[in-house]
């Protein structure tokens, strides 16, 4: 498949979004064979069957990097609750928050999670998003957490979208457990990470690290076990208070640690030298209403990758649109546009250890997104609007 007449933002890592005029791609499989200006289009690769763009813009397909799409029920309550002056701390220790949706998620069979998680991933593929990742942490017992992360793998099975799993078991302590955090993290949730990891089920291991949640020292024991079977980690770290959770994040070349309102420079400095990319959740800030914004100079300033994503959850980001995300971290957070396109595509593949997404260029997959628009900046721009022509998911348009 060869497409000419586009506009293409490579974000292969060049200024001004790697943009190419009268750009062509040429598809061959599941791959990106070559990409560049028409003009230098070798001779041998003009006769496939050929799609005129009519310079619309071209980007890597969208990635959504944190997600909690697979869950049961819904919090609306609780955003009444909060409207009327409860803060996010009081909801939970009310046996609301996090809890609640244990509740609904445990009560939901396998087939249901699957079909309410379909309905958002479906809002999510129709803006270009080819990628979402996707995490357990609502089960919260190992039968439970086992089923969102079938579930999640199903999502896959229906949809033309690639799905990457998350174990997050130790997102909250159930209320079986309460005031035993510690017994809760060596009874369900290290034997539950053991168990996921034997069926196939993790591409990840996450963790909550807050005061209402879990300490460093527990995420640490967890994080250990991650280590030793092997599999990459990342961190919700720094959202409600700075507990040093990006640092222990750094400290084990966790793939991203995410949410980080209250990180401060010596947070940046580590993830910088690490490795690490700091995932932006707007979707969080705004819904919590929250005051304290990531410190996204500092990010800048240490040269801290920096993706962006809905955060997709029924309680905390109840948003499924990636492209709503980009403007509220242009808006909120005063990044760039070419800063949050980056953050939906190049930053968020490598925010899933995924080498082989996120840009457009040879030997890449051929997942990508094709927009009515004249410059990716519109991407960020616009509110509540989808210019999305088509899109292109393992060179399939």
């Amino acid at each position: 498949m060869l497409l000419l007449n586009a506009t293409m933002a490579t974000m292969d890592g060049s200024p001004a979004y790697g943009l190419v005029e009268q750009g062509a791609i040429v598809v061959h499989g599941d791959r990106i064979v070559w990409a560049g200006a028409f003009g230098d289009l070798p001779a041998e690769m003009k006769g496939q069957e050929t799609i005129d763009l009519g310079g619309r813009l071209v980007t890597p397909a969208l990635i959504d990097c944190h997600t909690h799409v697979v869950h049961g029920g819904n919090r609306a309550r609780e955003f009444e609750m909060r409207l009327e002056g409860a803060t996010y701390e009081e909801v939970a220790r009310a046996g609301g928050g996090i809890v609640s949706t244990v509740a609904a998620t445990r009560a939901a069979t396998q087939d249901e999670l699957v079909a309410g998680a379909l309905i958002r991933v479906d809002a999510m593929i129709a803006e270009g998003v080819s990628t979402i990742e996707i995490k357990s942490g609502y089960g919260l017992d190992i039968e439970n957490e086992l089923k969102m992360l079938r579930a999640a793998k199903v999502v896959a099975e229906r949809r033309p979208v690639r799905v990457r799993t998350s174990y997050l078991g130790a997102h909250a302590v159930p209320p079986e457990y309460k005031g035993r955090a510690d017994a809760y993290i060596d009874e369900v949730c290290i034997p539950g990470l053991e168990a996921a990891h034997a069926e196939g089920l993790v591409d990840a291991v996450d963790g909550f690290c807050e005061g209402i949640a879990f300490s460093p020292d527990q995420i640490a024991r967890v994080f250990d076990k991650a280590k030793a079977l092997g599999i990459p980690v990342k961190l919700h770290a720094e959202q409600l208070s700075n507990l040093g959770g990006a640092r222990l994040a750094a400290g084990y070349g966790a793939l991203s640690a995410d949410h980080l309102e209250y990180a401060n420079a010596a947070d940046a400095q580590a993830m910088a030298k690490a490795g690490t990319v700091a995932v932006i959740l707007p979707g969080a800030f705004y819904t919590l209403r929250e005051t304290a914004a990531p410190p996204i100079g500092a990010f800048r300033e240490h040269g801290v990758p920096m993706a962006v994503a809905t955060d997709c959850n029924p309680g905390s980001s109840p948003m499924s649109s990636l492209l709503l995300s980009m403007n509220m971290a242009c808006t909120l957070f005063r990044m760039t546009p070419e800063e949050a396109l980056a953050g939906v595509t190049s930053n968020a593949a490598r925010a899933l250890g995924l080498a082989d997404a996120g840009q457009i260029r040879p030997g890449l997959r051929a997942d990508l997104a094709i927009w009515d628009v004249e410059h990716p900046a519109e991407l960020a721009y616009r509110i509540g609007f989808n210019p999305l022509w088509k899109r292109i998911h393992g060179g399939v348009l």
